[in-house]
């Protein structure tokens, strides 16, 4: 008998593939340094009813909807490794191996493994506030998932490490950066669409898994020390918002406009400014 598994018997790791859906052979693993890692699986049952009974005719398995949720900082030796994968110019598709294991991970016993292949970002949203770190919330959609005992034949394993804190970061607007923000987020949503085909062999998988309209927005959260904001929205100005995502990383999305802006005022509180917006588009994370 095995003792229940705690969060410190986990690891998150993934691989680019190709061609999509497939893991590649002695594949060279790559760490997410999650702090919540959550694998699902929804078998979409159909339900068969009929006449002469009140109770079910039939359970048939539908479309296998694998999903992986996953929230961690962006490690300082690699920001952007995992999350650059959200970009639909890439068009690519991982393979994200959840460990649950005993000991010590180089000889670990006792491995229960998750391999959800063909992922792709359905949605991610970044943040950063003021004396925390950079942090990202992502969801994706895969095409199967694998359940096994074992970790892959063949693998390596390569952890990332390190945080960015609040002060390594930065914003800017246009080519000036403001120095009034105590909080942002940014949120990038793919729309993906799970493709299934009639067909007799895994019919039960998705085929396609195509990126739909992108929806890319976000909000910043200002000391209210200046009317800007409200400039632009009647002016209906346009401009750029840069992100610093750690080291010379950044997240650039363009031709932005405010969607909302709010200066919620209480007694004994100072003022704040949120001002949400929406950008036309492209997003850049290099």
């Amino acid at each position: 008998m095995v003792d229940t598994y705690g969060a410190h018997e986990s690891r998150v790791y993934y691989v680019q593939e190709s061609p999509y859906g497939t893991t590649p052979t002695n594949p060279s693993m790559v760490g997410v340094p999650a702090e919540n890692v959550e694998p699902a699986i929804n078998p979409s049952n159909i339900k068969v009813r009929g006449i002469g009974s009140v109770d079910l005719q039939a359970i048939k398995k539908g479309l296998r909807v694998p999903i992986i949720k996953v929230s961690y900082p962006l490690p300082s030796d690699g920001p952007i490794d995992f999350l650059q994968h959200v970009k639909v110019e890439l068009n690519d598709s991982l393979s994200i191996q959840v460990l649950y294991y005993k000991g010590i991970f180089a000889s670990a016993t006792d491995i229960i493994s998750l391999l959800h292949t063909g992922c792709k970002f359905q949605k991610v949203t970044v943040e950063c506030s003021i004396e925390d770190f950079v942090k990202a919330t992502a969801e994706l959609l895969s095409q199967d998932l694998t359940i096994g005992t074992a970790k892959i034949t063949g693998a390596t394993y390569g952890d990332k490490t390190g945080a960015i804190p609040f002060y390594e970061s930065y914003v800017k607007k246009g080519v000036a950066t403001l120095d009034r923000v105590t909080e942002w987020k940014f949120n990038i949503e793919n729309n993906l669409k799970q493709v299934p085909v009639i067909r007799t062999t895994n019919g039960y998988l998705l085929k396609y898994l195509p990126y739909r309209h992108r929806n890319l927005t976000g909000e910043l959260v200002f000391e209210f020390e200046s009317k800007e904001e409200f400039d632009d929205v009647i002016d209906d100005t346009a401009f750029d918002l840069e992100f610093g995502l750690g080291g010379s990383n950044k997240a650039v999305f363009s031709s932005c406009k405010w969607e909302n802006v709010a200066t919620p005022t209480k007694v004994e509180d100072l003022i704040t400014l949120k001002a949400g917006f929406v950008a036309k588009g492209p997003v850049s994370i290099s």
